[in-house]
């Protein structure tokens, strides 16, 4: 039998003290590596895993929208500029005395207004002179007037139909009257508030009521007035075409031209009618204008005492009203 020494017994009971220690101090070494290691998985979350957090607020408060200002888009601004109120009015006048006596006055007016698809127009105008020499009754040399209605519906963005009248009187041309109904469609290649450019086509009735000048031959030294033969009224068919243009050219200066054809249908295929406008007008202030104006009537078969061509060029002051 090995004898078992009290110091042997101490040894071992010191020893086993020493190992439960170790093993309590590596417990616990390994849970506090273990927590740290839990604490830094959940701090450090991986980017993209989360959004982050939107701000409470900005600093200010707005409206959706009332912070900035819409686009207009180009149907917008093309629908700005088509509207319009228009009118105008104008005036001019020629006098001389002495060895040559003179009065020449002219006179007319425009409106145009247009909203959406709806236009209204109208305008007159008139001419009038007196002339005669020195110790002579003076004569009436020009003696005309002439004023127009129409109403534009437009059906499509540059297109519309129209309906037309128009009444003239011209003593020189032989009418009492001229009336003419026009129907007709519109074709806008250019339509703004600086300028418009369009062609028109349709159908023209008229009716001329003749003065008695038309239907009578003037006498001469040798023979006595008679009668021309011609009816005192007349009523055609005609078509009619027309191309018209219109420009701003300056803030102070525009250009009005146009050109109108009148072809009749159910008498003569050969009878045909051309008249010409023109004319500029130069501000001289807001409301205030001076305009020269050109006029050009051509019939290839006029009545037998008229002349084929009458031209009428004249320089008158106008005044915009608005």
């Amino acid at each position: 039998m090995i004898p078992y020494s009290t110091s042997a017994k101490k040894s071992t009971r010191m020893a086993t003290s020493s190992v439960t220690l170790a093993s309590l101090v590596a417990v616990g070494l390994v849970g506090l590596f273990a927590a740290e290691g839990t604490a830094g998985a959940q701090t450090a979350i991986p980017k993209g895993t989360a959004p982050a957090a939107a701000p409470v607020t900005k600093g200010t408060t707005e409206i959706a929208g009332t912070g900035s200002f819409a686009a207009i888009s180009k149907d917008d601004e093309r629908k700005e500029t088509k509207d319009a109120t228009e009118a105008s009015l104008n005036a001019g006048g020629l006098f001389t005395s002495g060895n040559a006596r003179t009065l020449a006055l002219t006179a007319g007016g425009k409106l145009r207004l247009r909203r959406e698809a709806h236009q209204f127009s109208t305008s007159f105008f008139g001419n009038y002179a007196r002339a005669g020499k020195k110790g002579e009754p003076t004569e009436d040399t020009v003696a005309n007037i002439q004023g127009l209605l129409r109403y534009d519906y437009f059906f499509a963005e540059n297109f519309a139909a129209f309906l037309q009248g128009t009444g003239r009187h011209d003593r020189f041309q032989g009418l009492d009257f001229r009336l003419t109904i026009d129907p007709g469609v519109a074709a806008f290649l250019i339509d703004t508030k600086k300028q418009r450019a369009w062609v028109e086509a349709g159908l023209q009735i008229q009716h001329d009521v003749r003065n008695t000048d038309a239907s009578t031959t003037p006498a001469t030294p040798t023979a006595p007035a008679v009668p021309s033969g011609l009816a005192p009224t007349a009523t055609f068919a005609n078509a009619r075409f027309y191309a018209g243009y219109e420009n701003q050219l300056y803030d102070n200066v525009s250009l009005t031209t146009g050109v109108e054809y009148i072809q009749n249908l159910h008498e003569s295929a050969g009878r045909y009618r051309l008249v010409l406008d023109a004319g500029i007008k130069a501000k001289v202030s807001d409301k205030l204008a001076i305009a020269t104006t050109y006029q050009m009537r051509f019939e290839n078969q006029p009545l037998p005492t008229v002349e084929k061509a009458d031209s009428i060029a004249s320089v008158n002051l106008v005044y915009t009203l608005f």
